[in-house]
């Protein structure tokens, strides 16, 4: 089996911790064979730290980050996939949500990328654990186009309006979609985490039959809906919890993935209670 997993509101606690119950459930599925993906919207450079964190960095271990937008294998030390947005288009969308008052940020391969400081992008760099440079010009700082960009505002309504007043300039440019009502994700035209799936079974010739998908936010529905099972997080809405083919007992402060990761072990279709 193959384990799809978001990270957080799923994985992780509120905390941004992975709990022993949850490590120790990781460390013995990958003992006996089983492939576990970390799947997030977040950059790269996060990812893979936390994938050393988990030991999920050996030959067959992957991780898939920017809702799909890049694909890559952690013992290999390279993409095998990677779809990135104009820097023309980077540029547009930092200048429009500079001009409402909205934090915009982009990525490096290293680092997050801003125009100004301001508490939104302190709040995430403290929740990604990867450094953040305030630049003054983004196109200049960008050494190639971008895999991903987001909108951060606490307002949802906010970023909502900005989505629809963006919606016609945006077709055909990039896709955008809420991680959290404070993230609002640009990615590549046909990206997301469902499309890196299949992509990455198709690469390792794993049938999707074989695969499961936790998650708790609108940006996990597509690889939800993917997955042969589909795990929602009790602590997800409602709108999204209808996706699922399993819903978790427990939240994601309280192990609520523990009995996803279990059943990857035990071969469990459908789970049982």
């Amino acid at each position: 089996m193959i384990l799809f997993t978001d990270l957080d509101g799923t994985l992780l606690d509120d905390h941004k911790d992975l709990t022993f119950e949850n490590r120790e459930a990781i460390s013995q599925a990958l003992s006996a064979g089983h492939k576990i993906v970390i799947t997030t919207g977040r950059p790269l450079a996060s990812a893979k730290i936390l994938a050393h964190e988990l030991g999920l960095d050996t030959d067959g271990c992957y991780v898939i980050a920017f809702n799909g937008g890049e694909i890559y294998d952690m013992y290999h030390e390279k993409s095998i996939f990677k779809k990135t947005i104009s820097t023309a288009h980077v540029a547009w969308v930092f200048q429009e949500a500079k001009r409402r008052g909205l934090h915009c940020q982009t990525y490096s391969d290293t680092s997050i990328l801003a125009e100004w400081d301001n508490p939104c992008l302190q709040y995430y760099r403290s929740r990604t654990n990867i450094p953040a440079l305030v630049v003054p010009d983004i196109t200049k700082a960008l050494a190639s186009d971008p895999v991903k960009l987001i909108v951060i505002d606490q307002d949802h309504k906010k970023l909502l309006r900005f989505e629809e007043e963006t919606a016609e300039w945006a077709k055909g440019k990039m896709d955008r979609i809420f991680s959290n009502p404070m993230y609002l994700e640009h990615v590549a035209c046909g990206i997301s985490k469902g499309g890196a799936i299949k992509r990455l079974c198709q690469e390792l010739s794993i049938p999707l039959s074989d695969t499961i998908a936790a998650g708790d936010a609108q940006n996990d529905l597509s690889m939800i809906d993917t997955a042969a099972i589909g795990a929602v997080m009790a602590n997800a809405d409602d709108d999204i919890k209808a996706h699922g083919t399993y819903i978790t007992k427990n939240d994601n402060n309280h192990d609520g993935a523990l009995k996803v990761i279990q059943a990857v072990l035990d071969h469990a279709t459908p789970f049982d209670e």
